[in-house]
């Protein structure tokens, strides 16, 4: 199972995540973001705003996880925002494709306290003004983003965790087990 924590910055996925993985010798954490790098740095020629906009990325990421996942033979927590539907679908399919079950969590916290969170935080300081410019973009990609989540699940008043718990319990409602 491919466990998907997607959400506006500041809503607290890394966190969620890492507790999530912590919680059973069965998960992993995958990073997708990594793959990003590697791409912006081979391909620093083709200009984008986002690593995202590279198709490579959208074909890469399902491969990647696949192969980790096999490799490991564990399940995914992969921790990446994707706001664009098309690539979420390009993404989700090509998991599926290889065999791998995904499980969308969409988090969310209301915008005062994502603000607070995201001007908070010091491990991403430097994105401190990337992130706040893109809450109107998530803001837009809220409703397909509800209507395609497994799980949409608003942490304003949740801990970590407390939102990885509750990941927990419908990852396992969901499969029975990991």
């Amino acid at each position: 199972m491919i466990i998907w924590i997607n959400g506006t910055f500041g809503s607290g996925k890394t966190t969620t995540g890492a507790l999530l993985a912590d919680r059973d010798a069965r998960l992993r954490t995958f990073d997708p973001e990594w793959v990003g790098y590697m791409l912006r740095n081979n391909l620093a020629d083709h200009h984008v705003a986002d690593f995202q906009e590279f198709e490579s990325w959208r074909r890469l990421v399902p491969t990647v996880a696949d192969e980790i996942a096999r490799a490991t033979g564990e399940s995914l927590v992969v921790v990446q925002t994707v706001l664009d539907e098309s690539y979420w679908d390009e993404l989700a399919s090509g998991l599926a494709g290889l065999g791998h079950e995904v499980f969308h969590i969409v988090l969310e916290a209301d915008e005062v306290i994502t603000r607070k969170r995201i001007e908070a935080d010091e491990v991403e300081a430097t994105a401190l003004q990337w992130r706040l410019d893109h809450l109107p973009t998530y803001a837009a990609a809220r409703p397909w983003l509800a209507t395609r989540a497994d799980l949409l699940l608003d942490t304003t008043a949740l801990t970590p965790r407390d939102a990885a718990e509750r990941i927990w319990a419908a990852v396992v409602e969901r499969a029975g087990q990991v």
